[in-house]
């Protein structure tokens, strides 16, 4: 805390005077900074949806530090000392804070957020006359895991295969209560509804494993709810979906 001697004025601590309060918030938000890459980070893409989606939110972020930086000069500039303005400029000065703090400010914002953001969504839609996608997948939410079924029959729990460069449409639904579709590193989130099915285009253009998680409270175990998504070499993948055929073929023949 600061000690106030008797003249009014205030004197710095002894923090203050060791470390500057300047270099506060940067040393307390460098670790955070640790966050933006890994497995689970949808601030390191790897996919076209994903880094549309990445893009976006880097803009917001500098748009809002540079609203920041803005509101802050303000505050400063408006501590200084002045001389009293009549109160016909009062009111000049005040309309046009309110006119374009407001008014103006907001409306831009918000139709610049619509124009720049919206496209960045339809990297992940299946849109009508848009490229056909080289693979159908389920994504079928349970209490509390994951069953992935591909358009060969073949089923695995809480594992998503995708090839690498190809687009992917995953079918989302829920076998009980509402679940959400997410591998932050891929694309964005969708619920899956019971009763409906809502699709989403995923592609990987990077190999590797990342991973998934359920994004809506579905219960105790929601936390546990997760999956791995590997993007493999296309035809890795294609001879790991036909061993899943000839897996099913062997156990029908076995029965």
């Amino acid at each position: 805390m600061q000690r106030v001697p008797r003249n009014g004025s205030a004197t710095q601590d002894r923090f203050g005077s060791t470390f500057g309060h300047a270099s506060i918030l940067p040393c307390m938000g460098a670790p955070l900074l640790a966050g933006c890459r890994g497995a689970q980070s949808m601030l390191d893409p790897a996919g076209p949806s994903a880094s549309a989606i990445a893009v976006v939110w880097w803009w917001m972020l500098g748009v809002a530090l540079v609203v920041l930086v803005g509101v802050v000069t303000a505050w400063f500039l408006s501590m200084r000392p002045r001389a009293a303005m009549d109160p016909a400029r009062a009111r000049r000065v005040e309309r046009r804070f309110l006119i374009g703090g407001g008014l103006l400010l907001p409306t831009v914002s918000v139709t610049a957020l619509l124009i720049f953001g919206s496209p960045a969504g339809f990297h992940q839609l299946p849109l009508p006359g848009g490229q056909a996608a080289a693979l159908r997948v389920e994504a079928i939410g349970h209490q509390w895991w994951w069953e992935i079924r591909y358009s060969n029959g073949r089923s695995v729990r809480n594992e998503l295969r995708l090839p690498a460069g190809r687009p992917v449409d995953v079918h989302t639904k829920s076998g009980d209560v509402i679940h959400s579709f997410w591998v932050p590193a891929l694309g964005g989130k969708l619920d899956a509804v019971p009763g409906r099915t809502l699709v989403v285009r995923l592609q990987g253009d990077r190999l590797g494993t990342y991973r998934g998680q359920c994004a809506e409270f579905c219960g105790v175990g929601h936390a546990h709810m997760t999956m791995t998504a590997t993007v493999m070499e296309p035809a890795a993948f294609d001879a790991w979906l036909q061993d899943g055929i000839n897996e099913n073929i062997n156990a029908t023949g076995t029965q």
